[in-house]
């Protein structure tokens, strides 16, 4: 007998479905799994036969065969071994009556029989309504994260006799929605209101989370880089409901959502500088999110910038432009979002202490040229802002007239609200993501505004990403003056912000 059990399978964010087509009948005993499965699936057919065998159900010496329709796409994981043995116990009458039209399996079983957790249920769910899907059927401990998604029926069940109760009509589970429609404002612990002086750093700071630039702190050590940079988040604009589901979705597939099981912060992710290319860029036999799209739509910050490996810091070139990562592996093409802003910070030198009005630098002329070899020309232009910190003067100590990170969040937030309403027919959100059409649109610059920025781009020799990351740098200064047009004083601070051109010949 031939029964058709419908389910869903992920290439990375994409969810396709997938008909789990399993005929029994006799001839040789045997069983085959088919339709480009993967090896994960394969062994599916030793966890299904032990779970349905450990629940009580005697399973006869027959041919069972299981088609994953269509074929032309990869399954991987492990998440079919619950439709798998649904549909051979619908084939064997063990299951009556009950139509699986509307409704899709996914789920992991134990020897037990028990279901296990699995990864990527939300982007799932919303790949399921899509397909107008009426009801999905997946292992309880994901129930909660499921019912994030209105307008779908979710049922949580602990094993596969508790599903085959509730599909013959046996026992009833509760099929409520959660619905979550808020997110919580930001509350960070770290605060600007800690960092004394070093106003023109926050102001700077301030500017590239408005417009989400990318910006590289250079300093010496101790001189407030990494503390700075780290309060970041407590500035970042407000998280819509939209934006927070989109961030958990990656963090879903990554199998690292929290049990709150939606994103409530701007992600912040700091990774050590001996990290992997795949772990940063993402990657694996199913490839897997990295750490530039875990930080997506939040902050991606590279502390010591140049101890990172050289190879490793170009593979950030395409990622930043096109705001996408794209993995390739045999049989699957697989692209995660990459939107962040990159904040990085080093030292100018092997000591650090190169330029510094507080020590003197033992680095010879060799040792920084080498050091500062691996920060690249392409890599350089990727930076909106290049921002020197130097340190505190001592009477700054004493200040107490410091602005708090609300503050500064508020002019952030009408900032990215003015983005927002310019750039939402464009589907962008921010100055940093804006088209040289756009920038032509909406950089219009006055006569000697323009004179100003032509007589430096000749005399810095910038390249013209660089002439137009000041356009969307001086755009972003206008918006959080609240100016509709880019004044003169708007690209004289953005040039401000451009402090390694002088390096580059």
């Amino acid at each position: 007998m031939l029964s058709v059990i419908k389910s869903i399978v992920l290439h990375g964010l994409e969810g396709f479905l997938i008909n789990v087509e399993v005929d029994v009948s006799g001839g040789m005993p045997c069983w085959d799994i088919v339709g480009l499965p993967d090896t994960n699936i394969r062994e599916a057919k030793e966890r299904v036969k032990t779970a349905i065998k450990n629940c009580g159900i005697e399973l006869l010496s027959r041919k069972y065969i299981i088609n994953l329709s269509p074929a032309t796409i990869k399954k991987t994981g492990t998440l079919l071994d619950l439709p798998i043995a649904i549909g051979i116990l619908k084939s064997i009458g063990i299951i009556k009556n009950q139509d699986f039209n509307n409704m899709i399996l996914i789920g992991e079983l134990s020897l037990s029989g028990k279901l296990n957790k699995i990864n990527g249920v939300l982007p799932m769910c919303i790949e399921a309504k899509k397909q107008k899907i009426e009801k999905i059927i997946l292992p309880k401990i994901n129930a909660k994260e499921a019912r994030i998604i209105n307008g779908i029926k979710i049922v949580g069940v602990e094993n596969l006799n508790e599903c085959i109760d509730y599909l013959n009509g046996k026992i009833n589970i509760k099929e409520e929605q959660e619905v979550v429609t808020n997110v919580v404002k930001n509350e960070d612990i770290l605060d600007y209101i800690d960092v004394k002086g070093q106003q023109t750093i926050k102001r700077a700071l301030e500017i590239a989370t408005s417009g989400s630039h990318n910006c590289l702190l250079i300093g010496s050590p101790g001189c407030g880089k990494t503390m700075m940079a780290q309060r970041i988040p407590s500035i970042m604009p407000d998280l819509s409901f939209d934006e927070a589901l989109e961030i958990s979705k990656i963090y879903s597939v990554a199998g690292i959502l929290k049990n709150d099981f939606l994103m409530k912060k701007r992600p912040f992710r700091s990774p050590h500088h001996t990290i992997t290319n795949t772990a940063l860029i993402g990657g694996g036999k199913i490839p897997k999110p990295g750490e530039i799209s875990l930080a997506h739509m939040g902050v991606l910050f590279l502390d010591e910038f140049l101890e990172f490996n050289k190879s490793t810091l170009e593979l950030l070139r395409i990622p930043i432009e096109n705001k996408t990562v794209n993995i390739s592996r045999v049989g699957m093409n697989v692209t995660y979002p990459a939107n962040f802003m990159l904040v990085a910070s080093t030292n100018p030198c092997p000591c650090g202490y190169y330029g510094s009005k507080l020590k003197k630098c033992i680095c010879t002329e060799k040792q920084i040229k080498k050091y500062r070899a691996k920060l690249s020309g392409p890599i350089i232009d990727r930076f909106d802002m290049h921002i020197k910190v130097s340190s505190i003067k001592y009477k700054e100590l004493n200040d107490t007239d410091i602005e708090n990170s609300k503050a500064i969040r508020e002019r952030v937030n009408i900032a990215r609200k003015i983005q927002y309403e310019r750039y939402k027919k464009y589907s962008i959100y921010s100055n940093s993501e804006m088209t040289p059409n756009l920038i032509e649109k909406y950089c219009i610059l006055k006569n000697k505004a323009k004179q100003i920025l032509d007589k430096y781009f000749l005399k810095m020799k910038m390249t013209t990403r660089a002439y137009f990351k000041v356009l969307k740098v001086a755009r972003t200064i206008a918006d959080l003056e609240q100016s509709e047009s880019v004044e003169l004083e708007h690209v004289i601070e953005a040039i401000q912000y451009r402090s390694l051109d002088e390096n580059e010949d």
